[in-house]
This record gives C-alpha cells, structure tokens and sequence, in this order.
C-alpha cells in the first residue's frame, strides 16, 4: 500500500491494481500539487462533505466512474449528480474489492456543496494489503480513540490545524489514545487558520509516544 498526500486531508492510495481518493481537494487548494485529471480511481472516500473534503469529487467521478463511499446523506447526494455511489454510517464497515473500511466517529460537523445536511462526519479505517490505516477526519480528541486502536493500527492520519479541528496538544493526546507505528499530520498550513509548524509538532510527539511522526509534503508518499 502506498498513501501519496495531496494536500489538506487528502490522499491518494495505491492498493495493488486498486486506486483510491480520500477527500480529494485538489483545486482551490494552494497547497496541492497535483491535479483532478491526475487520478482515475475505482473509489472516493469522504469523511465529510465540506469543500475542503468533497473538493472535486464530482469532477473525478464523473469521468473516472468511482464509486463514492460516504455517509448515507452523502451518497444520496453524489447519486442525484448521477454518480455511482455507496452509502455507509458510523460504525459499519464493508468489504470491497480492495479491502475493508469500516467508518468511524468524528465530532465535528457536515454540510454538503449546497449547504444540505451531510449526515454524521465520520473518520475511516482502512484495511488492505495486511495494513491497516486510520484517518481521523476532521475531528476533536475523543476517549474512544483507545478503542480504535486495539487492533493495531500501522499508520494514523490526524489533523493537527487547530481552530476547526484538534490542534498539536490534543493529537498528541490521540497518538496515546491510539497508539499507532506512524503518524502523518495533516490538515494544516492549508489556509492562515490553521497554520502549524509540523515539525514541532513531530519532534513533542516523538518525545511523549512511542510512535514516528511521517511529515509528508503534498506530493510525497509513504510505503506501507
């Protein structure tokens, strides 16, 4: 398996012969390097429906046929735009052909394009190629994290930006909740709001958990 970051919270994953898009917001990001026509994956994962998440999922979509996994809500949604699409909610997991997601609590809140309701923000886990990879979404700290953890997780995705989501001191908190091997920050530097100094952040997180801190630029890419 190999996670590319693409900037704000997305990802592109390479899974064998399967490609897949999280939260791909690739235009109007200043941050990203790539571009929609870059990518023909099989499947769009969202957290969310904010811009920031659902970005050019219906562009990509459209000319690729993914399938949108998401939020029920959201899935009606991408359907009505005559995408395919495959709805899902906190707690239920699905096999597809590339693996196993199974969606997780989020707090946060979810609001779609057109300022409909998005269903509950979720995060996801993620489990292929004997890996398994958690992306928390935008998302506080929550105690529950411990219990997402005790599978084992090879790599946690965690939003460090602060304002919108959890900020440096509370995603450290998460790694010792979760207790993954690595950690990328994302969800930071994107916008003044969130601004961030990931490297700070890798250096107090490597200091107080056990796991490594993986600081990805847009772009670059981890090997699982």
């Amino acid at each position: 398996m190999t996670l590319t970051f693409l900037g704000q919270s997305g990802f592109h994953v390479q899974i064998g012969e399967h490609s897949l898009l999280i939260d791909p917001f690739l235009s109007g990001n200043p941050l990203a390097q790539a571009k929609p026509d870059d990518f023909s994956p099989t499947h769009i994962l969202l957290t969310h429906g904010h811009a920031d998440h659902y970005g050019d999922t219906e562009t990509i979509a459209a000319r690729s046929g993914a399938t949108v996994v998401s939020s029920f809500e959201i899935a009606q949604y991408a359907a009505r735009k005559g995408l395919d699409a495959h709805g899902m909610n906190v707690g239920g997991a699905y096999a597809f052909p590339f693996g196993r997601v199974k969606f997780t609590p989020a707090w946060h809140s979810n609001s779609l394009p057109d300022g409909s309701y998005g269903g509950m923000p979720m995060g996801l886990v993620l489990e292929a190629a004997g890996k398994r990879v958690y992306h928390a979404g935008d998302t506080a700290l929550f105690g529950d994290m411990a219990l997402l953890g005790r599978g084992g997780l090879d790599v946690a995705l965690l939003p460090i930006g602060d304002n919108y989501t959890m900020g440096p001191d509370d995603a450290t908190e998460a790694i010792k909740l979760l207790k993954p091997k690595r950690v990328v920050p994302i969800h930071y530097n994107t916008f003044p709001p969130i601004e961030q100094d990931a490297e700070a952040f890798k250096r107090r997180a490597e200091a107080e958990t056990d796991a490594e801190v993986v600081v990805l630029r847009p772009g670059e890419a981890l090997e699982l």
